[in-house]
């Protein structure tokens, strides 16, 4: 029997409604609970906590695809590539802490 997926484009909409509202009510709530006492700022509407949620969120979180060339990817992509040898040289730097550790070139010890 062939299961009917017609019902998940409508709780989707309702997923994403919901979560922008809670959201922005959460930020609204937060930023006039602590701002104004600390800081002496002025309170914010619903309007403007959502304007403010999104700019963080395209400041600090991107617009929802990630790149492989980002600092994760570029990381683990780099020890996966690396023979044998290099990965030896590259503990051993990292034992010796790039020159920043110990004086006079001596390996820490632990």
């Amino acid at each position: 029997m062939k299961k009917k997926w017609y019902w998940i484009a409508p709780l989707a909409i309702l997923g994403v409604a919901l979560f922008i509202l809670i959201g922005g009510e959460l930020v609204m709530h937060l930023w006039n609970w602590l701002l104004p006492p600390l800081f002496g700022w002025r309170l914010i509407t619903f309007w403007q906590a959502l304007g403010l949620l999104l700019l963080c969120r395209i400041l600090f979180g991107g617009l929802g695809r990630s790149s492989p060339r980002g600092p994760r990817g570029r990381r683990f992509r780099g020890c996966r590539k690396m023979s044998p040898e290099e990965r030896e040289k590259f503990r051993e730097a990292m034992e010796e802490g790039y020159g920043f550790g110990a004086a006079g070139g001596e390996k820490a010890t632990t």
